[in-house]
C-alpha cells in the first residue's frame, strides 16, 4: 500500500469512518499550513511597541492567544483600539505588510503536510482553503508553499457575510466545491476556526500549532493532532481508505 497506509498507526485512534467515501478536505491556512503564528506575533509585537501599546511592553504569547490568534482583522481592531477601530483596521494592514515581508523568507510547511497533499491528490478528492486572512497574505503563503495549483478553491472570510468563527465561510466552501459536510473533513489550529467548521456540521481535526490542546478542544474539535504525521490521524486515513474502497466493491 502507498501513502499514508504503510505508517504504523497509534493502538487508540478515533474513528471517522462515517464520512467515507471521502469527498473533500479543507484547510485553514495560518498556523494549519504553516506555523505562521510566532511571524504574526513578531509583527504585532515590533508594531505595537512602536506606538508604545501596553505602556511600551511587548505582548506575550499569552495575549497573542487570547485575543489575536484566528482572529478577522475586523475583530482585533475592535480588541486592540477600541476607542478607534479606524486607526485599529489602518494598524492591521500596516502589520499585514510587514507579516508578508517576514513570512516570505521564513515560511515552510507543516510536517507532513506535502505527503497529505499527494495523498488527496492520488485520490481525487476536493479541496479548498478557507482563512481569515487577507487575501494577499493567504495568496502568498499559499504560493511560497507551493500549493497555488493544490487548493480548487481559496474561501476569505472578508468576502463572506461573516468571517469565522461563523460557519459561512466553511458553508461556501461545500457550495463551491460541490461537496456534501457529511463527506467533507476539516483542518483548524484556531478555536474561532475550529467553531466555525463544527457549526457548519463537519467534523474537525485540531492542530496544536499554536493554541494549547485544553483551549482547542473547548470548540469541540473530533481530535488534536501535533502535526500531518500524527499517528492518530494516519489511522483515521487508512481506515477511510479501507471504508471507501469497500463501499466501491
Amino acid at each position: 500500500m502507498n501513502g499514508f497506509s504503510d505508517l504504523n498507526p497509534s493502538e487508540s485512534k478515533p474513528s471517522l469512518s462515517h464520512l467515507a467515501p471521502l469527498e473533500a478536505i479543507l484547510f485553514d491556512v495560518d498556523g494549519t499550513l504553516c506555523d505562521s503564528d510566532p511571524i504574526h506575533l513578531i509583527a504585532f509585537q515590533e508594531l505595537l511597541q512602536e506606538i508604545g501599546f501596553n505602556n511600551g511592553v511587548p505582548i506575550d504569547e499569552k495575549f497573542f492567544v487570547a485575543n489575536i490568534a484566528g482572529k478577522h482583522n475586523s475583530e482585533i481592531a475592535q480588541i486592540l483600539f477600541p476607542d478607534d477601530v479606524p486607526r485599529g483596521l489602518k494598524f492591521c494592514d500596516e502589520k499585514e505588510a510587514l507579516y508578508r515581508k517576514i513570512v516570505a523568507e521564513k515560511i515552510k510547511p507543516l510536517d507532513g503536510l506535502i505527503k497529505l497533499t499527494k495523498w488527496i491528490e492520488e485520490r481525487g478528492l476536493k479541496r479548498a482553503a478557507v482563512t481569515n486572512a487577507p487575501k494577499e497574505n493567504a495568496e502568498l503563503m499559499i504560493s511560497k508553499l507551493g500549493l497555488s495549483d493544490f487548493f480548487q478553491a481559496v474561501i476569505l472570510g472578508s468576502e463572506c457575510e461573516y468571517p469565522k468563527p461563523h460557519p459561512g465561510p466553511y458553508l461556501k466552501a461545500l457550495e463551491v466545491l460541490n461537496v456534501s459536510k457529511e463527506h467533507t473533513l476539516v483542518f483548524e489550529d484556531s478555536i474561532s476556526g475550529i467553531k466555525a467548521g463544527v457549526a457548519a456540521g463537519m467534523p474537525v481535526i485540531g492542530l496544536t500549532t499554536g493554541n494549547p490542546a485544553s483551549l482547542l478542544m473547548q470548540a469541540k474539535p473530533a481530535f488534536l493532532i501535533e502535526n500531518y504525521g500524527d499517528p492518530k490521524l494516519l489511522a483515521v486515513l487508512e481506515e477511510l481508505d479501507n471504508k471507501g474502497s469497500s463501499q466501491k466493491c
